[in-house]
């Protein structure tokens, strides 16, 4: 029986080398806006069905269609107040669906990487082969709209093959967010490359808070806050990683957007943060952690 994915050795929180992000700082800070394009009517996938309801299910396109008619714009504009750039978890279709949105990303410097193609098809059962091609369109199609070279990977809706951690590490992608082991980077277990996991929180992902714990807005500001200054705190000993993983066609509604502005607001205003992306967090850590974690581990 398979008890161990063997991505990752076991590695307790108490006792690691330490770690001072840039300029000394005790916690660095990124939010991910996934930028996801879910389709209408999707082709079927044996082990998953993309909607709850039977589709064509116009009523869950709407709601997501929602993010990207308005609400990636009111979020867009939360983050510029407080000089967050966005590390774009990226339905890489978006690219030709709605250009405009991939634009106004560019304009501001974000960072993009992969989430696949469509946030509706799933990575179940494909062959090698097949889940190469979608890395490799990835890193074409985000190279062709925006010119940058996808350093990061979020699997379509968070779904994997034995094999997709081996393939990006081959492919050049140096982090993922697919697991959620851990509040530090950590090295993985792939077969050819370098690859580390890059803290990404379901705990405070807006549609776990809102979808299935049924958080309030102020609720979930407040959840944002704590989760701040846990991870402050022990930033101190050795440096963390915060990310809020963000979804337009939910925190960017109305009645939500201004909790998560304070949230921001909070995060922002104390010292010794790195307000960052996750490809800088990733290349700083290769430069000056990877090999001493490493070897700790191993040891």
């Amino acid at each position: 029986m398979l008890r161990d994915p063997k991505l990752y050795s076991y590695w307790p929180y108490q006792n690691r080398p330490k770690i001072r992000w840039k300029n000394g700082s005790k916690i660095a800070f990124w939010v991910a806006p996934n930028i996801e394009f879910y389709e209408l009517d999707p082709p079927q996938n044996p082990m998953r069905k993309p909607w709850a309801r039977p589709h064509p299910d116009v009523r869950g396109y709407s709601m997501r269609d929602y993010g990207n008619r308005v609400g990636h714009y009111r979020m867009m504009e939360a983050m510029d107040k407080y000089g967050v750039r966005g590390s774009v978890s990226l339905s890489v279709a978006m690219c030709q669906h709605h250009p405009e949105i991939i634009q106004a990303c560019v304009e501001r410097n974000w960072e993009f990487f992969s989430h696949g193609i469509y946030n509706t098809r799933y990575t179940y059962g494909m062959s090698e082969e097949q889940e190469r091609a979608i890395i490799q369109d990835s890193f074409r199609t985000v190279r062709e709209a925006t010119g940058q070279t996808i350093k990061g990977w979020l699997a379509p809706a968070l779904t994997h093959t034995e094999r997709t951690f081996d393939l990006i590490a081959e492919a050049g992608i140096i982090y993922t967010c697919d697991l959620f082991q851990d509040d530090q980077p950590q090295p993985l277990k792939v077969r050819s490359g370098k690859l580390i996991s890059m803290p990404y929180s379901l705990e405070v992902n807006d549609v776990i808070c809102y979808n299935s714990y049924f958080h309030s807005p102020r609720h979930y500001a407040d959840v944002l806050k704590r989760q701040f200054d846990t991870l402050y705190r022990e930033g101190e000993e050795s440096g963390t990683v915060m990310c809020i993983p963000l979804h337009a066609y939910l925190v960017g509604h109305p009645h939500r957007i201004k909790p998560f502005e304070e949230a921001l607001a909070y995060i922002t205003s104390h010292p010794d943060v790195w307000v960052t992306t996750a490809a800088e967090i990733a290349e700083y850590y290769y430069e000056h952690y990877y090999d001493i974690v490493l070897q700790a581990i191993e040891a």
